[in-house]
């Protein structure tokens, strides 16, 4: 076969004219800062994953570390206490326990979905066992029921890490709606894009608080937009002139602009056109790989929620990945590895060879991978990947 013209990537973005409306009214506005644009971004964010609070900042990886850091301040979490989060997940889940002085402990994920695995988490809690942090990975929610379950048998907060998953249910009800917090990502190629962003959901007005105060340096909450004190008073506004500039945390700077804001209003106001065109080419490429799922994997989604299909993830059975990823590559279409986490040259330096003890994980770090499912592809594309796909499974 030959190479396509150009790279399909696993993710696009093509800036609509309503999206360039909203910056430019932004830009005309002289005002960048935290405002009304961020405001309006969050409240239709928090309202379309049923929840009542969002906390826009600057990423998807800064949504999970201020989620865990605002946890671990609250409940007077020690340093090496622990966080159940999964055998397989991008590199940032673990990452941000480590930040926040704590220790991933992980949990083996289940073969069909790739997500935790319920039957798996207990034998992993431990006297020093604090929270659990699920992700809903690839845009397939992960098995709540039974995890919140056991979380509350244990007494353990939830953080769902949703970076990759948006508008997708979980017996009728939406991720990012299940823990103490949920964390997204509005990052370059995933369902909605600002560029850099992510977004903290949560129903808890104090911890919304938390994570607010703490994106923005851990300043006081009377003070976190440049307009706070635009229409104060009197006592009212002397009141805020003495706290604007007190702080109670160690914070961090993780605020994003009103740009990404208006990009991500703009995104949302079309996330029905974009589910459907992802669910549209999983459908197709489904279709397709059927005959040959006694060698190869296709996604699967259980009855009980709905698949979003951020990014089309498949796994060979009994096979290697290199050489069907290199065919991909070699005719411009591009791969990712599977999120593979316990095998990564810092964590093998760090925790040894974990992947003897995570059997599944060791079968997907080894067998794979995934393609491009974005609502940007046009026919073309999606026709190409089927093509190669088809050709290589049937020839080799």
């Amino acid at each position: 076969m030959e190479k396509y013209k150009n790279q399909i990537g696993v993710g696009g973005l093509v800036i609509s004219k309503r999206e360039k409306e909203l910056v430019n009214e932004v830009l005309d506005s002289s005002f960048l800062t935290y405002g009304d644009y961020s405001k309006r971004f969050e409240s239709m964010f928090a309202v379309d994953h049923d929840c009542k609070f969002a906390v826009f900042n600057n990423s998807g990886t800064s949504s999970l570390q201020i989620s865990l850091h605002s946890l671990k301040e609250r409940y007077g979490w020690k340093d090496g206490d622990e966080v159940l989060v999964p055998s397989v997940t991008f590199v940032a889940t673990s990452n941000i326990v480590i930040h926040n002085n704590m220790v991933p402990v992980f949990v083996d994920v289940d073969p069909r979905t790739y997500n935790m695995d319920p039957e798996q988490i207990e034998s992993k809690i431990t006297k020093k066992t604090r929270a659990i942090i699920p992700v809903h990975l690839l845009g397939l929610p992960a098995s709540m029921e039974p995890i919140m379950e056991i979380a509350q048998n244990y007494n353990l907060r939830i953080i769902e890490d949703s970076a990759e998953t948006m508008f997708a249910k979980y017996k009728g009800k939406s991720v990012g709606s299940f823990g103490d917090f949920a964390c997204f990502s509005t990052y370059v190629a995933h369902f909605i894009v600002t560029g850099v962003g992510g977004i903290v959901t949560t129903n808890n007005e104090d911890l919304a608080k938390d994570a607010r105060s703490l994106a923005n340096h851990g300043r006081d909450g009377i003070y976190l937009s440049a307009k706070d004190d635009e229409y104060a008073e009197g006592e009212a506004l002397h009141h805020i002139v003495s706290s604007r500039y007190k702080f109670h945390s160690v914070g961090y700077s993780y605020r994003c602009t009103e740009m990404e804001a208006a990009l991500g209003i703009g995104q949302l106001e079309k996330k029905d056109e974009i589910v459907r065109k992802r669910k549209e080419i999983a459908t197709k490429y489904n279709n397709a790989l059927k005959p040959f799922t006694d060698r190869i994997q296709i996604p699967y989604c259980p009855d009980d929620r709905t698949h979003t299909y951020m990014l089309y993830g498949l796994c060979l059975r009994d096979e290697e990945k290199t050489k069907i990823v290199n065919f991909l590559e070699d005719l411009n279409i591009e791969t990712r590895d599977l999120m593979p986490v316990i095998n990564q040259p810092i964590y093998k330096r760090l925790y040894g060879d974990l992947e003897k003890e995570y059997p599944t994980a060791k079968w997907i770090n080894k067998s794979g991978f995934y393609i491009g499912c974005h609502s940007y592809m046009d026919d073309n594309e999606v026709d190409f990947i089927i093509q190669a796909l088809t050709w290589y499974l049937s020839k080799n």
